[in-house]
């Protein structure tokens, strides 16, 4: 029997986090924090707040998005327009170990946020930017959402099929940028241990996140003197790979990514030596060249075939396989059900499920605190700073 884990403290216990922050890639990163046992403070406008506050009202009246990455935070409602509030905001960084912000271009350096000014005031201060396209460059002044910056880095075009560019379902500009965004907070937070100082500034641009992320298809390209065109649910890059349907109505996902593999997907999956001794499919260049070939002899098989049958087989010959899942499929997944992976966070529209984060670490359960209302930590957090309501400069 598996014991209780330790109710520990979380790794970034004792460190606050001011968060200037909205849509997904800072709050992402700085629900990360949180996750890992860090105060994160978020402030907002009391005009409305967060903009993804406001993206669609499903969970119970607030947004799909904002519960997704807001739990854990206690939210100040601050006029930054306002001189009152932004001395607020100054008493916060003085208390702070990070300020993380993703503001429109320009609007950190007009509040007196910029890198340089936050050095002189707030020495020890981390100070985290995330931007769409980082500065001095000709994009650097422009607007930038997870369509746009994935489109502008390639990756639409490597996505969906020929003639039909699709943007990747999750969010992935936003989200790969602030887990990146929150791993550069945890090495600048272990260097000022290391080194007795701290303090330090960040900055990353979700346009150099998603080139990092285009890594293999730029070198192809560079290398090649062409791009591979996308094959939807497959891989330009290796073969065979890619969905097939079932003769029981659903679609099985089977992949290899070496030749050995092949060997056995030919040999005791398919039950075809013939295609294991042919030299087109000898290795994974022919195998790709001659995708179509391999592709309909394995739809003919799977077409033949229950899912559970396929996934059997496909098992016990070493062959990596999936079943093709819609969202309503993953809510019920019984793997995640094993594994307890769920768990229930207040929300200001009451209790709802949400997904543990995915680093499991030893003797230490992640708080999953509350998605907070707009403002609603904001009577408290002035308490704290020794200040009263209406020198906060907010609306609340």
């Amino acid at each position: 029997m598996t014991p209780e884990p330790l109710l520990t403290p979380g790794p970034l216990a004792g460190v606050t986090v001011v968060a200037l922050e909205q849509a997904v890639s800072a709050p992402l990163c700085t629900r990360v924090l949180s996750d890992l046992g860090a105060r994160v403070i978020k402030v907002e406008n009391p005009d409305g707040g967060d903009s993804a506050r406001h993206i669609d009202d499903v969970v119970g009246g607030l947004a799909a998005h904002f519960v997704w990455a807001n739990r854990g935070k206690e939210s100040i409602a601050l006029d930054l327009k306002s001189e009152a509030g932004t001395a607020i905001l100054h008493r916060l960084l003085d208390r702070a170990d990070v300020l993380v912000s993703n503001l429109a271009p320009g609007t950190t350096a007009k509040l007196g946020l910029a890198p340089d000014d936050l050095a002189t005031r707030h020495p020890d201060l981390i100070a985290v930017e995330i931007d769409g396209y980082g500065p001095g460059g000709p994009l650097s002044h422009k607007r930038a959402y997870d369509l746009l910056v994935q489109a502008e880095s390639g990756v639409c075009a490597i996505t969906g099929h020929p003639g039909a560019p699709a943007k990747p379902g999750p969010p992935i500009a936003d989200a790969s940028t602030g887990l990146y965004t929150a791993l550069s907070i945890v090495a600048l937070l272990y260097a000022g241990e290391r080194r007795g100082k701290p303090g330090g500034a960040v900055a990353v641009s979700m346009f150099d996140t998603m080139t990092e992320l285009m890594g293999y298809p730029l070198t192809y390209t560079r290398h090649a003197g062409h791009w591979q065109q996308p094959l939807g649910m497959s891989s330009p890059a290796v073969a065979p790979y890619g969905a097939y349907r079932t003769a029981d109505g659903h679609t099985v996902v089977l992949g290899t990514t070496n030749d050995r593999e092949w060997q056995r997907l030919a040999r005791e999956l398919l039950d075809r030596p013939d295609l294991a001794a042919d030299d087109r499919f000898r290795t994974n260049p022919g195998r790709v060249t001659h995708r179509e070939l391999l592709d309909a002899e394995i739809g003919a098989w799977c077409g033949r075939h229950r899912l559970a049958y396929i996934q059997q087989r496909a098992d016990d010959a070493g062959i990596g396989n999936s079943r093709y899942n819609t969202p309503d499929d993953v809510l019920a997944h019984p793997h995640l059900a094993a594994r307890d992976r769920w768990r229930r966070i207040d929300t200001p529209a009451g209790p709802v499920p949400a997904l543990l984060p995915p680093p499991v670490i030893a003797g230490y359960d992640p708080p999953m605190g509350a998605v907070p209302a707009l403002g609603e930590h904001t009577e408290r957090i002035l308490a704290e700073l020794g200040c009263h309501e209406p020198e906060s400069g907010n609306a609340t």
